[in-house]
C-alpha cells in the first residue's frame, strides 16, 4: 500500500504529488499534505512516496519541518521510501533540489529502505546534494525544463518506484 505525502507552497510539487499517483493509480484517499496531517499517519503504508519544493538555497518547503522531526523519529524498517520535489537549476544550480537531499539525510536512521535513485540524464545540474555516488536519490523535477521532460521523467521514475 503506497502514501503519497507532499509539501507545497505554490502548488508545483502538489501536482507532481497527483500526477505520480496517477501513473501508479494510488488513489486520492492515500494522498497528504504533510502541513495537515500527522507524520504517524506514515505508519500505515508499505511504501512512502515524500515530495518537497524547495526554496532559497536548498531548504525544504516550510510545511516539511515538522512532519520530518516526527516522521525521522519513527521506526520505519521494512518501509520502502522514495522521494520527489521540485526545484529550478537555472537559478540555484547548487543547490538544486536540495529539499530530497534533507529529507534523504533526515530519514537515514529509520530503518527505511530508500527506493527511486536514478542516473541524472538530460539534467543542466548534476552536482547538488541531491546527486549521491553519481545518482539522483530521488526524482528531481526541474521547473526550468520543458514539461514534456518532466512528464518522461516522472513516468521513469514511477517504474522505478511500482
Amino acid at each position: 500500500m503506497t502514501g503519497i505525502f507532499y509539501g507545497s507552497t505554490t502548488g508545483c510539487t502538489e501536482n507532481v504529488a497527483n500526477a505520480i499517483a496517477q501513473q501508479l493509480g494510488v488513489e486520492a484517499k492515500d494522498i497528504y499534505n504533510v502541513g495537515t496531517i500527522d507524520a504517524n499517519k506514515a505508519l500505515d503504508y508499505d511504501t512512502l512516496l515524500l515530495g518537497s519544493s524547495t526554496w532559497g538555497c536548498g531548504d525544504l518547503q516550510d510545511d516539511w519541518y515538522d512532519f520530518l522531526d516526527t516522521l525521522s523519529s519513527l521506526d520505519l524498517t521494512g518501509k520502502r521510501v522514495g522521494i520527489f520535489g521540485c526545484g529550478d537549476s537555472d537559478s540555484y544550480s547548487d543547490t538544486f533540489c536540495g529539499a530530497i537531499a534533507q529529507i534523504y539525510d533526515g530519514l537515514q536512521n529509520t530503518g527505511c529502505t530508500f527506493i527511486g535513485a536514478f542516473e541524472p540524464t538530460d539534467y543542466n545540474v548534476t552536482d547538488s546534494d541531491v546527486c549521491r555516488d553519481g545518482k539522483f536519490v530521488g526524482l528531481a523535477i526541474d521547473e526550468g525544463d520543458d514539461e514534456g521532460k518532466n512528464q518522461a521523467r516522472i513516468e521513469a521514475w514511477c517504474s522505478l518506484v511500482k
